[in-house]
């Protein structure tokens, strides 16, 4: 039988190490997709799952339980994602974003023209996605890409809900101005 959050973290209170350590493996693969996603790159989303759980463990005090445990998590996950991406560098060459996220696996019976052009329009949507604002970005994400309501990503945001869906409806509009070009050519047979 799985044990529950609240339990696990109970146990990680008094003091059980292993029970953090099950929190860890149920949640950091998809924190870690996430924010390969809003990041744009592994190295950066690793970087930040590993900084997220450290924080986790030390506030684990503080977490009231008012809200779902992932919840909780994602909020110290992206609340740090928005941190380095204003510390962080210039914009990395295309070339080595290309190398760090990879390509997307391509069905078998898709011809080379069709494999390469949906290659190159995959990264055409990462660019864009790049290019949004940290914050129409980080609601981008999780809805479309994480799949979830509003309500969990108004919690994970500290925002309104009524915020979580003004702003997803303008990274869309962007993201569609980013896209626009490519939205009109449809792929190759």
């Amino acid at each position: 039988m799985a044990e529950t959050d609240g339990s696990l973290i109970q146990r990680c209170r008094e003091g059980d190490l292993e029970a953090f350590d099950r929190l860890v493996e149920k949640y950091q693969g998809r924190l870690y997709h996430s924010l390969v996603h809003w990041s744009g790159s592994h190295e950066d989303a690793e970087d930040i799952v590993q900084d997220t759980f450290v924080q986790a463990y030390r506030k684990l005090d503080s977490f009231q339980e008012r809200s779902a445990f992932f919840t909780w998590l994602y909020r110290i996950a992206f609340n740090l994602a928005v941190s380095r991406s204003r510390r962080k560098k210039p914009e990395q060459s295309l070339e080595t974003r290309v190398e760090e996220i990879g390509e997307e696996v391509a069905a078998a019976d898709e011809s080379a023209e069709r494999q390469a052009l949906r290659a190159e329009q995959v990264e055409q949507v990462r660019r864009a996605i790049a290019q949004l604002h940290d914050d129409h970005r980080a609601v981008l994400v999780l809805r479309e890409l994480e799949g979830l309501c509003y309500e969990t990503i108004a919690e994970i945001l500290d925002l309104a809900p009524g915020t979580v869906r003004s702003r997803l409806h303008r990274a869309r509009m962007q993201l569609r101005e980013l896209l626009k070009d490519m939205l009109v050519e449809p792929l190759p047979d």
